[in-house]
This record gives C-alpha cells, sequence and structure tokens, in this order.
C-alpha cells in the first residue's frame, strides 16, 4: 500500500505539470480549452433537468440533486483532462515557483487568455445548440433562466465572497488531483468539488459566465453589462481564493519542508 505524497513531492509534480501546460502547442491549448468549455455544460445541462425534474416534488431539495448532476461535468472534465481557465493557477504557479523556467510571464498569460477564451467559446457552442427549441424541455429551460438572473441580481459583494471560495475550491482540486493515486480517487475529488461549487453556488467566472450566456439564450432578461459585471467580480474573487489562498499557501508549506 502506497503512503500518501508529502507536500514537497506533490507541489514537485505540479510544477513539471505546470511545465507540460506552459509549453503545449497552440494546437494543443486551443483543443484542452474549448473541450473544457463544453464539457463543463453537460453539467451545468444535467444541473437544470435534475433540478426541473426535482423541484415539484422535493421543493429546494432540488438544488442538492441539481448539483449532483453539475459535479457529472467537472468528472468529465478531470478525467478527459480539459482545462478550465481556473485549473491553470496552481501548477504553472507552482512552475513559477521551482524558478528553473524563462519567460514565465509570458508564458503564463497566453495560456490563461487561451484557455479562458476558448471555454468561452467552447462552451457558447453547445449552448447554441441546446438553446434550440425543444432540445431542453421548458422546466430545464426555466431553471436555466432563473440561475442567470439569480447571479446577474446578486449583491456585488456577495458575488465576490463567492468568487474567493469558488477560486479556491478549484485550485484546490488541482492540487488534490496531482496528489491522488488513481483515477478513481481523481473522479471522487472532481465529484466533490463540483458538488460543492454547485451547492454553494460559489462563483467560478468561466461557469459563471457560461450560465448567463446559456440564460440569454434561451430568453432571460439580461443585458452585456450584467455579464460583464458578473465575469468581472468572478475573476478578481477566483485570483484572491485560488492564488492567494490556495496557491500560495502550498507553495509555502513545500517550501517550508524542503527548508527542514
Amino acid at each position: 500500500m502506497h503512503s500518501a505524497p508529502k507536500p514537497k513531492e506533490i507541489f514537485d509534480k505540479a510544477a513539471a505539470e505546470g511545465k507540460r501546460r506552459l509549453d503545449q502547442s497552440l494546437a494543443a491549448l486551443l483543443a484542452t480549452g474549448f473541450i473544457a468549455g463544453f464539457t463543463i455544460i453537460f453539467g451545468s445541462t444535467a444541473q437544470a433537468l435534475i433540478h426541473s425534474a426535482a423541484q415539484p416534488q422535493f421543493g429546494e431539495f432540488a438544488s442538492v440533486l441539481g448539483a449532483l448532476g453539475f459535479a457529472t461535468g467537472v468528472v468529465f472534465l478531470i478525467i478527459g483532462r480539459a482545462e478550465l481557465f481556473n485549473e491553470n493557477f496552481f501548477d504553472p504557479i507552482a512552475t513559477a515557483f521551482e524558478g528553473k523556467e524563462r519567460d514565465i510571464p509570458r508564458r503564463m498569460a497566453r495560456l490563461w487568455v487561451f484557455t479562458f477564451v476558448l471555454n468561452i467559446v467552447g462552451g457558447t457552442i453547445l449552448i447554441l445548440v441546446l438553446s434550440v427549441e425543444g432540445a431542453l424541455h421548458e422546466g430545464a429551460r426555466q431553471s436555466i433562466a432563473s440561475m442567470a438572473l439569480e447571479l446577474a441580481n446578486r449583491d456585488p459583494l456577495a458575488t465576490f465572497a463567492r468568487s474567493i471560495i469558488g477560486g479556491a475550491l478549484v485550485a484546490l482540486l488541482s492540487f488534490l488531483v496531482i496528489a491522488a493515486q488513481s483515477q478513481g480517487a481523481r473522479a471522487m475529488m472532481a465529484f466533490a468539488v463540483g458538488f460543492m461549487l454547485a451547492l454553494g453556488p460559489f462563483e467560478h467566472v468561466v461557469v459563471s459566465t457560461l450560465h448567463m450566456l446559456f440564460g440569454v439564450f434561451i430568453g432571460a432578461d439580461l443585458a452585456a453589462q450584467h455579464l460583464a459585471k458578473v465575469a468581472a467580480i468572478s475573476l478578481a474573487g477566483n485570483l484572491v481564493g485560488g492564488i492567494g489562498l490556495v496557491t500560495l499557501s502550498h507553495a509555502a508549506q513545500a517550501l517550508a519542508e524542503d527548508g527542514g
């Protein structure tokens, strides 16, 4: 039976994975970002379908059941090795901490910008397909519109706080996936984090932006400024939670162990 890896060992593996991500060809980067975008929409769609089917009988508990549906999308994402924008916080920053690579800021900016844009493009294409009249039943469409309006109308400070937690959860998932020693363990951790993200709900800039775009395409009364506001606040909170709370804490832990 294998012993659990030490924090420094996990951090070294994360740095190696970060180098791989930073060194990806443009074609590989575009493909993984695009796939992640439409993969996460499968989870959002499952969430809406389950929520709308369960609500008449289970009331508020339908949100819990819907969160289980969303979690499947995160499992698809992790096991399929696609990459959401926030997933690229922990590993590349671990690479930067090692200090062995050159031109890290430019390469990291390239990774983040392309991943974010392709996440949105990939998700939007599947949203367009699912927005066709009759592709989803009316209950699911109403559930999606309701989630989008809730995001748009939430207090900005609450959105920021939820985004900090969302960023921390996704960065923690990156750490746990590196630490895991089997595909089954990775799937379980992805499911748990996906469930918590949806249950909160805790904001993830890509997921929140795509949720709102989904609402727009099925007729929710949202304007461009609603999307821009939520995306900007979610991004800021994700950076604080993903980099400030989780990534830097694990970096300090690994460096302290190395020094000891």
